[in-house]
């Protein structure tokens, strides 16, 4: 198989814009075990940024947040792809969402740099169930 899709949750946090945000959380679910999906952080104001993580075990996570004390929002349902990566692999995700008449409102992705790619798809709420049945998840 080329790729997989899959849904996954994730959970965010709105930090100040400043050295070390991203590596207290970070470090901080490294040193309570949760190993992540995805990670991303992205400025969100006039210093601000949003990081958002996508735990393996996101139930865990949502239920021992607040003993951790972690302030964090969610889960929230994404789809993860990861597969080979060659041209017009994303095109092709992308088609199949715009076909099932879902927006896409924000993406993220890289290449391993050894042919395979990651890439994470936010849609609305709303929208999530068509978008998964679109792409047979």
């Amino acid at each position: 198989m080329a790729h997989t899709i899959r849904r996954v949750e994730y959970f965010y946090t709105t930090v100040r814009d400043e050295p070390g945000e991203a590596y207290k959380l970070l470090a901080r679910l490294a040193e309570l075990g949760y190993n992540l999906l995805a990670f991303t952080a992205v400025p969100v104001g006039l210093m601000q940024t949003q990081l958002t993580i996508f735990p393996e075990h996101p139930r865990k996570l949502a239920a021992e947040a607040g003993k951790a004390k972690l302030k964090l929002e969610g889960p929230h349902p994404a789809l993860l792809v990861q597969g080979d990566d060659r041209l017009g692999a994303v095109a092709e995700i992308h088609e199949r969402v715009y076909q099932a008449g879902v927006n896409v409102y924000t993406a993220s992705g890289v290449t391993d740099g050894r042919g395979g790619f990651g890439y994470v798809l936010y849609v609305r709420t709303d929208d999530f169930e068509r978008a998964a049945q679109a792409l047979g998840v």
